[in-house]
């Protein structure tokens, strides 16, 4: 049985699909009253439904508001025919006055959206200029783009020589229409191959305030919206040139309409719905293919399976939609099949898809469960605020918002954990779920089980993360051999200070006093991390100070470059398409190769230090000595090993350390 009950019961809040069911029940309630039945007419292809009706809004900790919304709602019409929606004047004037003055300016449909807009910029603009590729798959995306761009085929997909037959084409076209629409070509900063990840994650935060605005007023959905913006696996992967931050944002208008199609539980066609899900749904399935079919897939299944009802879904025009789908998403599918001979279908579904299911693919196998101890990292600040809700959602449990959000989470949830693969992005879709939940639920002034307990553990969880990147501000540089930034450790000691308030509001039963400081520490962290910490991090950073020594050191402007022993795909996006990957005998021949000098060009060749014996007797057997033109010195993020790489070329040239 679901419950009717706006958590929120905000006055303003879109009514489009209750008032459409609010309007059946009473035609309804009179036909029983004129037939001389006492029980309210029930129609057999909905379940159910339980009517409450509205309670006013306090906040956490104010008992003498919370009593008063009680009786309001005592005195209230009768409980079985009172609408809902319904605001008792007394229940809302509680509620008004209960509400933080920041709310109260700015939970309106007008200006909820605008604050989203500013606080989306402020939390991600942060490093998008300043932080190097970071490795391996942003690179490997902007690398393939810039292929696409040099080569003028946007239909196959390729590292190098290499096929990088692993997800559709979708945010290679975004990479690069960014570019173009600024005025760039393949030689455009990172920045640019970066703009449609930004976009993502501001079209996710406004995303998420529209699709709670299905389920409650203004105020609870902006507080959805905060809880996205906030978390930091949003912050990452706007800042990164990938798939997921637009992938997310095409899953979360999707389920926006879906909401909208459910609550209103019609057979009649909403054809600019159909139009923002069925364009979401293919958006994303260019994006990254099955992912997004699958999670609005299972939470369609899911609504079907608990409210029992499934006329709502011919209001998306299946049909039309499917027609939609197929004319955005098969034009690409079939080029690529002819282009590749359908190798791109074998590599992409049979091994890179199916792969991951069955085992941990490039060690990242877990065991179940290892996505929901992560989320109560990555989803920073909303854990903190869930587990102090917990009572209140449990008691909402059979509310439509609620239902919606477990159908959204736990389906896809347990697909996660039960595939080998784990990474922690795969879970980013799930976010708003949970937001949808929380928010809600911080404008009820009821106590739920156990309340007093779970605000200590809340406490810990928006403290404890802010309060250990600030001492890793300080300290992590040290251990690294740089010095640490001094605008970054301010910034992230203010996140620290905000997050400490945010925790002593928890403490005093006061959680939505604490949500405005937890996203204040987030936009600190924004700024202190990625604008001034992550990027003077310099020994993490070692491609771009690779490219710099051989831009300086190089005995011609334009070298030849051969690599062994470093790999990484961010080495090839800075240096270029035409470095070559090769082993200790093969970089000796290159330098040995006829225009390895300067008079004529110059070849140059980066070898790792465990490679470096080889790489000498290989020099010295092909009558070679080879020049050291510098080392640069560093850390490999991927697996943290001791980096320690010379320069060398066929020419002599001023030895450097970088």
């Amino acid at each position: 049985m679901i419950d009717k009950r706006d958590a929120t019961n905000e006055t303003d809040a879109e009514q489009e699909p209750s008032s459409d069911r609010r309007a059946q029940t009473e035609t309804a309630d009179i036909e029983a009253v004129l037939q001389g039945g006492d029980a309210p007419h029930v129609d057999q292809d909905s379940p159910n439904i339980e009517e409450n009706p509205a309670v006013g809004h306090v906040e956490d900790g104010d008992a003498t508001g919370a009593e008063a919304a009680e009786e309001a709602v005592a005195a209230g019409a009768d409980r079985d025919a009172q609408a809902p929606g319904h605001t008792d004047q007394p229940a809302a004037a509680a509620a008004e006055i209960s509400k933080p003055l920041w709310l109260k300016l700015f939970g309106h449909d007008l200006s909820a959206p605008l604050l989203l807009l500013a606080l989306a910029l402020a939390l991600f603009v942060p490093g998008q200029w300043t932080v190097p590729p970071l490795d391996r798959d942003e690179p490997r995306y902007t690398q393939a783009t810039k292929q696409m761009l040099e080569t003028g085929d946007y239909v196959d997909i390729r590292f190098q020589d290499q096929a990088r037959h692993k997800k559709p084409v979708g945010i290679y076209w975004l990479q690069v229409a960014s570019i173009k629409l600024t005025g760039h070509d393949a030689t455009a900063p990172l920045w640019v191959y970066r703009l449609p990840s930004l976009i993502g994650g501001i079209l996710v935060v406004l995303g998420s305030y529209w699709m709670a605005r299905a389920f409650t007023g203004p105020p609870g959905a902006l507080l959805t919206a905060l809880f996205v913006a906030g978390a930091i696996i949003v912050g990452v992967e706007s800042r990164l040139a990938k798939t997921d931050s637009m992938l997310f944002a095409s899953i979360v208008w999707s389920q926006g309409a879906l909401a909208r199609v459910w609550l209103a539980n019609q057979s009649k066609r909403r054809w600019g719905l159909a139009f923002v899900f069925w364009f979401g749904l293919a958006v994303g399935t260019l994006v990254k293919g099955p992912v997004a079919p699958m999670i609005i897939g299972l939470t369609i299944v899911a609504l079907v399976i608990l409210s029992r009802r499934v006329k709502w879904f011919v209001s998306l025009a299946p049909l039309v939609g499917v027609l939609l789908f197929a004319a955005i998403v098969l034009p690409w599918f079939i080029a690529i099949y002819f282009a590749t001979d359908g190798s791109f279908f074998h590599e992409a579904i049979g091994k890179d898809l199916l792969g991951k299911v069955a085992e941990g693919q490039e060690n990242h196998g877990a065991p179940p469960l290892t996505h929901l101890a992560v989320m109560f990292a990555i989803f920073w600040p909303l854990p903190a605020f869930f587990l102090a809700t917990l009572g209140r959602i449990w008691t909402d449990r059979k509310t439509e918002r609620v239902v919606f959000a477990l159908s959204w989470f736990v389906p896809t949830w347990i697909v996660f954990e039960l595939v080998a693969t784990k990474l922690p992005h795969y879970t980013l879709p799930l976010l708003p779920a949970l937001g949808l939940m929380v928010g809600a639920a911080l404008l009820e002034p009821r106590e739920g089980p156990g309340k007093r307990g779970l605000n200590w553990v809340s406490a810990l969880l928006v403290a404890v993360p802010a309060v250990a990147l600030f001492a890793a501000s300080f300290v992590g540089p040290l251990l690294l051999g740089d010095w640490p930034s001094p605008p970054g450790v301010v910034f992230c000691g203010l996140a620290a200070v905000l997050s400490l308030f945010a925790a002593r509001q928890f403490l005093n039963g006061a959680e939505l006093r604490a949500l405005p400081m937890s996203i204040a520490a987030a936009i600190m962290v924004a700024f202190g991390f990625w604008g001034f910490v992550g990027p003077s991090l310099s020994a993490i950073w070692v491609s771009p100070r690779l490219v710099a020594a051989i831009d300086s050191t190089a005995p011609c402007s334009d070298p030849k470059v051969v690599t062994v022993g470093f790999h990484e795909p961010s080495f090839v996006f800075l240096n270029g398409t035409d470095t070559q990957l090769s082993s200790s005998g093969g970089a000796a021949a290159f330098l040995a190769e006829p225009g390895a000098v300067a008079a004529q060009g110059c070849h140059v060749a980066i070898i790792e230090s465990r490679h470096e014996d080889a790489f000498l007797e290989s020099a010295q057997n092909s009558g070679l000595v080879p020049s050291l033109l510098g080392r640069v010195k560093g850390l490999n993020i991927n697996g943290g090993k001791e980096l320690d790489i010379g320069v060398y070329s066929a020419d002599t040239g001023v030895l450097s350390s970088q």
